[in-house]
């Protein structure tokens, strides 16, 4: 009997630990029964969160166009992850990160990338029409122009985004579980993970069930733009890498309805996760119970509950605003695509027949609003 243990895997330097993370069951929620076996992808585990993948292909992306030379200067707008992760790989790269972010930025994301060596620019005035994400691109149009021949990972917008997830999180996933898996649920805001990975994954796993997660609140699958306190996923604006052709259904969860669901998740799993984990895995939990044993529900978990102690996890911030037991019941409500108002958890079919847009013609584009800046 071979009693040696296994080799201790070797590591050339962080950036080869942004890939392969693990697959781990769930037992589902207490209101759920299961028969598919549920699985989280803990995105989570990666060094910093599932934007450690964009922000790597982006900048080796750029490397092989000559858009990026040594020394160089990377320069992005964003007030969570995607910083984390530019900063990460910029420091292991020698590249100098500027970020510009709005005040929302908890202390600790903020503390983090300055430990990276990233400069940061807080805006500090909410535009009244295009919020802080309007806010925060004029600022970077400036820190672009004093900065002649930055790079602009632009995450809304560039294929690099999907592009992340298109190989290297599909074929983690058919090398896991074989081709028998029924549905993938995740979150969406800039719309690469779950879309890139759905483009291939069509093909790998025939009849795959692609089910997109979204914020009550958020304008991107036909909903009115309203007030809303999760962050990670949803959008006042629609981000260009949405492929919404490969999007079967669309789920809208409430404020507490996902925080909630974190807790429970902490819980009932140990997986301390985000509210975009937390919306995942109600949505998944009640998936898998349409299918059979034998197929496989996979919810990706794409952040950690770090940045949130003082609001998901902070008893006094759920009282504050009227949180506590707002918990997701045990199906979601049924609504009409582009007419209902989605006001707790509810799913719709995505229409790929053109009888609904698939977000409201009023609602402003990523691209557009780079143009309208003067930013390309």
């Amino acid at each position: 009997m071979n009693t040696q243990p296994p080799m201790l895997k070797k590591a050339a330097s962080v950036l080869d630990l942004m890939k392969e993370t693990p697959l781990v069951a769930l037992k589902g929620r207490a209101v759920s029964q299961p028969k598919a076996q549920l699985w989280a992808k803990l995105e989570l585990a990666m060094p910093g969160q599932m934007k450690d993948r964009v922000a790597l292909k982006a900048i080796e992306d750029a490397e092989a166009r000559g858009q990026l030379k040594p020394g160089g200067v990377i320069a992005e707008s964003s007030s969570g992850t995607m910083a984390e992760g530019l900063a990460r790989v910029g420091a292991v790269k020698g590249y100098k990160v500027i970020i510009v972010t709005d005040p929302r930025i908890d202390i600790g994301l903020l503390n983090k990338l300055r430990a990276f060596g990233a400069q940061v620019d807080v805006v500090e005035t909410y535009h009244p029409t295009g919020g802080w994400q309007h806010s925060r691109l004029v600022r970077l149009r400036e820190v672009l122009h004093e900065n002649p021949g930055a790079f602009w990972p632009r995450q809304y917008d560039s294929p690099s985004n999907p592009g992340a997830y298109t190989e290297t999180m599909t074929h983690e996933l058919v090398n896991a579980l074989g081709p028998r898996i029924a549905a993938l649920v995740g979150t969406v805001g800039s719309g690469g993970s779950l879309t890139g990975t759905a483009e291939r994954l069509k093909a790998l796993a025939p009849g795959v069930r692609i089910v997109a997660v979204d914020a009550v609140g958020s304008v991107i699958f036909h909903q009115p733009n309203g007030p809303r306190l999760q962050s990670g996923h949803g959008n006042s604006i629609i981000a260009g890498n949405i492929n919404y052709r490969v999007i079967d259904e669309a789920h809208w969860l409430s404020d507490g309805e996902v925080f909630n669901a974190c807790h429970e998740l902490a819980r009932r799993e140990s997986i301390f996760g985000g509210g975009s984990s937390g919306a995942a895995y109600v949505v998944a939990s009640w998936l898998a119970e349409q299918f059979g044993p034998d197929q496989h529900v996979v919810a990706l978990m794409p952040d950690r509950g770090d940045r949130y102690c003082e609001t998901i996890y902070s008893r006094e911030y759920l009282a504050k605003h009227n949180l506590i037991g707002v918990e997701a019941a045990a199906a979601p409500v049924p609504i009409r695509y582009g007419v209902d108002v989605a006001e707790r958890w509810s799913h719709a079919a995505v229409p790929h027949d053109g009888s609904v847009p698939y977000y409201a013609p009023s609602v402003m584009r990523s691209g557009d609003l780079t143009r309208a800046l003067e930013l390309e």
